[in-house]
């Protein structure tokens, strides 16, 4: 990846108690991190320290007040110190409202930031939704508090696996709610998203396929009608906006064929249905250990005013702080935000 220049990124390394702050600190020790962007951690420094030595790595801290007096040099972890966690009433690996509210404090001030134009992007470490809401923020996750945050009003959300890409038209509502959301004006403007989202991340033409609602994409009404009165509707505007798309297609099949490279996205209805696959694509367990060998996958927030990635995984409450958490989707996500702002650069 040939960048123009190595741009700020902020990193909410998420819930105190999950892995969010080790996999933050194992992934700020890789070589390939700060030859291509410069971390800027939003944390408690205390609670940085313990991460940095649970993990087992090498690195100094650099405590700053603002992003302009960040060293961002290998080995060196420059943190925007925010002392929010009295590390001895956390408890590792469970729901607390002292958790959430310090994940959402990392959360605003990152955005904050972004918004400022003090930092080039933001990438996100995993928070925990129950704690969130206990600490009296009324949100379903970090997507909507990014576009609160941002009053931003047509976002969706990207999972990202190298060059499987899915959208959603809807992601955390209950399953009976779907087919009301459901809506054509929805579909095209997701649509849309993943299409501007695409042409960002370098595919020219991108090729999108959307996928059916109902199984087998209704057939023909058989199954319900959303896709001939909905989805139907909403590709065929968008094919009069010179949007290569195809659809609804079956969702049992629709995601072997962008697997198998047919498309390089797919518009997805609902939550598990782009979920399931994407992670059984990038998620890979070792049978001997039962531990993740494999966490490949990130996800973006579409249509907002700044750059916003994110791991594609929880707060893996069972591993936090035994130093066994895997970096990888960390990784992942940093790299293509350091990537996506040097496209806006």
């Amino acid at each position: 990846m040939k960048l123009k220049r190595r741009p700020i990124i902020a990193i909410s390394v998420g819930d105190p108690a999950g892995i969010g702050p080790e996999i933050t600190a194992k992934t700020l020790a890789l070589d390939n991190i700060y030859s291509q962007s410069c971390p800027l951690v939003i944390a408690d420094a205390e609670l940085m320290k313990r991460a940095i030595q649970i993990a087992g790595a090498c690195l100094e801290i650099n405590i700053v007040q603002k992003p302009e007096d960040g060293i961002y040099t290998q080995g060196c972890i420059d943190i925007l110190d925010i002392p929010n966690v009295d590390l001895s009433q956390l408890e590792y690996g469970k729901i607390s409202s002292l958790g959430g509210e310090a994940s959402f404090q990392y959360i605003r001030k990152a955005i904050e930031l972004a918004l400022a134009k003090k930092v080039d992007a933001v990438t996100t470490g995993p928070i925990h939704k129950e704690a969130i809401n206990s600490a009296g923020h009324c949100y379903a996750g970090h997507t909507e508090i990014f576009a609160d945050l941002t009053n931003t009003k047509d976002y969706c959300m990207m999972l990202i696996d190298k060059k499987f890409r899915v959208s959603h038209v809807t992601t955390h509502v209950s399953l009976r709610d779907i087919p009301s959301l459901v809506t054509k004006e929805r579909v095209l403007k997701v649509i849309d998203l993943t299409h501007k989202a695409l042409v960002k991340m370098g595919i020219p033409i991108p090729r999108i396929a959307v996928s059916g609602l109902n199984p087998h994409a209704g057939d023909g009404g058989l199954f319900g009608f959303e896709e001939i009165e909905q989805i139907e509707p909403a590709v065929k505007d968008a094919k009069e906006q010179g949007i290569d798309v195809t659809g609804p297609i079956s969702p049992d099949t629709v995601f072997v064929k962008l697997h198998g490279g047919q498309y390089d996205a797919v518009v997805a209805m609902y939550h598990d249905q782009g979920h399931i696959p994407a992670k059984v694509i990038g998620f890979k367990y070792e049978d001997s250990t039962g531990t993740l060998a494999s966490v490949a996958g990130i996800n973006v927030t579409l249509g907002l005013p700044i750059i916003r990635t994110s791991v594609d995984h929880g707060v893996a409450f069972d591993q936090a702080w035994k130093g066994v958490a895997n970096p990888e989707s960390m990784m992942d996500a940093l790299i293509l935000a350091s990537f996506l702002a040097n496209k806006n650069y």
